[in-house]
């Protein structure tokens, strides 16, 4: 496995500064945030996606993943970066996440990216049921899984507490309805922590699917708050034997 590093954490750095701290460190990828201040698709012109590549080749860093989760640039009061969401209830709000998420997967082929993330389905509307939802969510991926097999990069889930799909087996179920090879499954150990989902035990049921692994430390709270490898309470030892068993030469990138 390879490892790499968010972008996420250095939203107060242009790109070039971020990649040039992480490349001193000596991660060998990084995961470029398609989000303001980095690499907000719909604003990208051909000179910035240069400054990208001119970065990335100076630095001698290669992508892992290009997260298109993340949507800061819209500023919903209600949080920053899960709405709009695939599942709101006004179809103008959605077909923002829809339009974001297709600019990011042809954002991916121009800058060499291997494939995209992005969030479950959102959070479920009050009285709305959950099979409702996954119905929902379903409809609206579909035609953007056709454009990323198009455009030649993956479509990654990640599964999130709080979010439609927040367990390994209601992503399960979300891929019974999905037939193309184009979707995968981003596994964040920290978030599969946080629903109680061992990884070490969950990684096997779901390793067909895996395309890119998140690494995050958990405190034993469970509570979903980020911490630094090694100051939580998640058993990276078990984790990485199962990545390991999977023969899962792919990255792995810390947020």
């Amino acid at each position: 496995m390879k490892l790499a590093f968010s972008t996420n954490a250095y939203l107060k750095f242009s790109f070039p500064e971020a990649v040039r701290r992480l490349a001193k460190i000596g991660y060998a990828g990084v995961e470029i945030m398609a989000d303001v201040p980095h690499a907000w698709p719909a604003y990208m012109l051909d000179e910035h996606k240069q400054e990208i590549r001119r970065a990335l080749n100076v630095n001698n860093l290669a992508i892992s993943n290009i997260n298109s989760f993340m949507m800061h640039a819209i500023d919903d009061p209600r949080q920053k970066y899960w709405h709009p969401s695939w599942i709101e209830p006004d179809r103008h709000y959605r077909q923002i996440r829809i339009n974001h998420t297709m600019k990011a997967l042809t954002l991916a082929k121009e800058l060499g990216a291997p494939c995209i993330t992005t969030e479950p389905g959102g959070p479920v509307e009050p009285g709305q049921s959950w099979s409702a939802a996954l119905k929902l969510f379903v409809e609206m991926i579909k035609p953007v899984a056709d454009h990323a097999q198009k455009e030649g990069v993956l479509l990654l889930v990640e599964p999130e507490p709080g979010l439609l799909i927040e367990t390994v087996d209601q992503f399960l179920e979300f891929m019974q309805h999905i037939d193309s090879p184009a979707v995968g499954m981003n596994y964040d150990i920290g978030h599969a922590y946080c629903v109680s989902d061992d990884p070490a035990t969950t990684i096997p049921r779901c390793a067909k699917y895996i395309r890119h692994f998140h690494l995050e430390d958990i405190a034993a709270t469970r509570v979903h708050h980020h911490m630094v490898p090694g100051e939580g309470a998640i058993d990276f030892l078990a984790c990485l034997r199962a990545i390991k068993a999977m023969k899962y030469d792919g990255w792995v990138t810390v947020a």
